[in-house]
């Protein structure tokens, strides 16, 4: 026997946690249901709080929607009347920014809104993907299936975002200390050796010199270089806020080698997964590109979906449009032909979205296991180099006093 955690609501609507000892998870969900009670948390440790940072609430706000829709796809689809079952969602969050946002949903809900309108006044946390989820939901009567769709949804387009940061993580980091190493060395240590060679008046080896000369550059112009480099990233980030820059900046990083695959591809799942979530629930096909285009990040791919549109808009289906607009890898053109075909558009979506889900999780080991090795060789090149000139100063010093 073991001891679970859980979290579960009464038949009044009333939130009640505790625990409970069962041999596994089944059997426990199973005796919560015996008592009455309807499961929203069992698992071996205490229910996670999900919570939203105050400075904006960014970075937590996906977690946060992601929290609601789960445990309002687990009530809905438990017979629990919408009223009550976001009343019950509301109580269930803990952070009071967000439970905020739920109880002004709820308000323009009992205003006599429908929950599409209601949700739609915080854009700030609900995309219009997911407004346009609840309304075909609405209009369908499943919205206990749809919300399940759109938990699946986030928590699929969260894991491979966290995949992809967690795995830039270790080069972004290896090559900052690196960096950060050889100017240490260069403005430190090196100088020291400039002051032994000035005082002895010795000819130093070429490799020494080289050196010396360059620690002497970083010295005197380093500090322009950095403002340089800063004013320069300014600038950059100033013109990749504007229209044209921001174009330009997502196309180029498309060409970068390896990488830029991986981009193509991580904006390609998220592009099918939302077009498999939106077409499966009849969301007509000119608004789910739409939609899908206001989730992509790189904006020249979004902006090859007005192409797709127009195509869509003239009868041409939508495999052979996207095809041409050359933004898309080659086989997606094919896969959603297939699609058409068959008559199962959506299934090839969600298909879709899964082959390029674990082509980018692929794209993404190999460029950090091209890039780590690069960076280690050149920075061990680096300081191989100033080794190997500092070996040189000394070993010419020895053979003097001898």
């Amino acid at each position: 026997m073991a001891t679970f955690h859980f979290k579960a609501v009464a038949g009044d609507g009333a939130v009640r946690t505790g625990v409970l000892t069962a041999n596994s998870e089944k059997q426990a969900v199973q005796e919560l249901r015996r008592q009455g009670l309807i499961p929203v948390y069992v698992g071996a440790s205490a229910p996670r709080r999900f919570a939203l940072r105050t400075d904006g609430f960014r970075p937590g706000r996906r977690k946060d929607v992601l929290f609601f829709t789960q445990e309002l796809s687990t009530l809905l689809n438990a017979g629990v009347p919408l009223d009550r079952a976001l009343s019950i969602t509301t109580e269930l969050t803990e952070r009071e920014q967000f439970r905020a946002v739920l109880q002004d949903v709820i308000r323009v809900l009992k205003g006599g809104k429908s929950l599409a309108e209601s949700l739609a006044t915080h854009p700030e946390c609900f995309s219009d993907l997911y407004v346009n989820m609840v309304r075909a939901g609405e209009a369908s009567g499943s919205l206990g299936q749809v919300f399940e769709k759109l938990a699946e949804f986030e928590r699929l387009r969260d894991d491979l975002r966290s995949y992809i940061v967690s795995s830039m993580i270790y080069p972004a980091l290896l090559a900052t200390v690196g960096l950060a190493s050889i100017l240490v060395l260069m403005y430190f240590v090196v100088p020291r050796f400039a002051a032994v060679f000035q005082d002895s008046h010795l000819k130093m080896p070429l490799p020494t010199k080289i050196m010396l000369d360059i620690s002497a550059f970083v010295r005197a112009y380093g500090w322009i270089g950095l403002s340089a480099a800063g004013v320069g990233a300014l600038a950059l980030h100033g013109y990749i806020r504007t229209r044209e820059g921001r174009m330009w900046w997502d196309g180029f990083r498309l060409t970068i080698p390896v990488l830029g695959d991986a981009l193509r591809k991580a904006e390609t799942a998220r592009f099918a997964r939302a077009m498999g979530t939106l077409v499966g629930n009849s969301v007509p096909l000119v608004q789910s590109l739409n939609i899908a285009k206001a989730i992509l990040s790189n904006r020249r791919i979004a902006a090859s979906l007005d192409a797709v549109a127009q195509g869509v808009k003239r009868g041409e289906g939508i495999a052979a449009p996207l095809a041409r607009t050359r933004q898309f890898p080659p086989l997606a053109g094919h896969l959603l032909s297939v699609g058409e075909e068959t008559g199962r558009l959506d299934q090839m979506f969600h298909r879709m979205a899964d082959i390029y889900d674990s082509d980018t999780r692929a794209a993404i080991k190999r460029f950090t296991a091209l890039f780590e090795p690069l960076i280690i060789l050149v920075m061990g090149i680096m300081v191989g180099a100033l080794i190997l000139s500092m070996m040189l100063a000394i070993t010419s010093i020895n053979e003097v006093a001898v």
